[in-house]
């Protein structure tokens, strides 16, 4: 079986109150069909990721967030220590996704001017700390290129059996190494199937995507054009902003949406091409979408993280497409 999370709401275009009431519904409608819990998303642009994850705590009770952390913008032990505060308060468990950064500009804004292997070797060390500290409640003593701590102890105690699941960001060989290193999942963004050699390429390794799927392809292709129409400034943008990033998923995949948007079977890149989404799609009936999940399980997948959720109804619609994938097992 699959770990599944879907993602958070970004307040862009919303208002306060609106952003509320949505990240209480996504984090309530991820509970009710069963799934793990969401990721929230971090950068220089959006609402506080673990105030996100506190109202969603606040308002479900098994509902875990992936929270992501960067260790441009906050401390291991800080983030240790929230992690440590929340199980306190509530008694519940926070996951998270270690990040480097994608955007260049964010990355000036904030003073970093470390390539990118020294951002994943800053990662390691990042991570390790965090599981030192949430592992046990005991003293942490720790000397690293960039992090040193002399007996430090999170308050209040961490609690083992609710020590966070970890996973690395990335598509690179640097971030590989990292979640290697780590014994972690690590986190990408799925190519088409057939691009995949090799036996298992994917083991141990979770997938971003959207999931469109109905019982008739006709009606899943016109709900998924009626979401993400045709857009010539969006494909502008994305042309644009190809220069800008740093993250070798994006860089990747947008090669792979340049060079061809079109759908391939239930794979559709047009979403991303337009600057819509930072995912792939599945569109298709439940059998034929569930097929490929099927497909991209067998190459070692284990934990799904699905697009935005626009209605709730979508949740349900991706259970019957994720059943028909557990279905084919074997």
């Amino acid at each position: 079986m699959l770990t599944v999370y879907t993602t958070m709401p970004s307040w862009q275009d919303r208002t306060p109150q609106e952003y509320r009431r949505r990240v209480v519904d996504v984090a309530r409608w991820t509970e009710q069909a069963g799934f793990r819990g969401a990721l929230v998303y971090t950068d220089n642009t959006l609402v506080d990721a673990w105030a996100a994850a506190q109202l969603a705590i606040d308002n479900t009770e098994r509902f875990v967030p992936l929270v992501a952390v960067n260790p441009v913008d906050t401390h291991p032990f800080a983030v240790a220590k929230t992690i440590s505060t929340l199980a306190f308060l509530y008694g519940r468990r926070v996951d998270l996704n270690l990040v480097t950064g994608g955007f260049s500009r964010h990355l000036r804004e904030l003073g970093c001017e470390l390539g990118h292997r020294e951002r994943y070797d800053r990662l390691a060390e990042y991570g390790e700390i965090i599981r030192q500290l949430t592992a046990a409640p005991t003293a942490v003593t720790y000397t690293g290129k960039y992090y040193a701590l002399d007996a430090a102890v999170v308050s209040p105690p961490a609690d083992p059996a609710l020590a966070p699941e970890l996973y690395v960001s990335g598509a690179s060989d640097d971030c590989r190494e990292v979640a290697g290193l780590l014994g972690v999942g690590r986190l990408s963004y799925p190519h088409q199937i057939d691009s995949y050699q090799g036996d298992r390429p994917l083991a141990g390794c979770g997938v971003r995507l959207g999931v469109i799927a109905r019982d008739d392809a006709e009606e899943a292709w016109r709900i998924a054009h009626e979401r993400f129409p045709s857009s010539e400034s969006g494909e502008r943008l994305h042309e644009w902003a190809v220069g800008k990033v740093e993250s070798h998923w994006h860089l990747k995949l947008s090669r792979d949406a340049l060079r061809s948007h079109l759908p391939n079977g239930v794979y559709w890149l047009y979403p991303f091409r337009a600057y819509q989404t930072f995912c792939p799609y599945l569109v298709g009936t439940y059998a034929d979408v569930g097929a490929m999940i099927r497909r991209y399980i067998d190459l070692g997948v284990d934990t799904l993280v699905l697009d935005e959720v626009v209605e709730h109804e979508d949740l349900q619609h991706t259970t019957t497409a994720l059943n028909h994938a557990y279905a084919q097992a074997g």
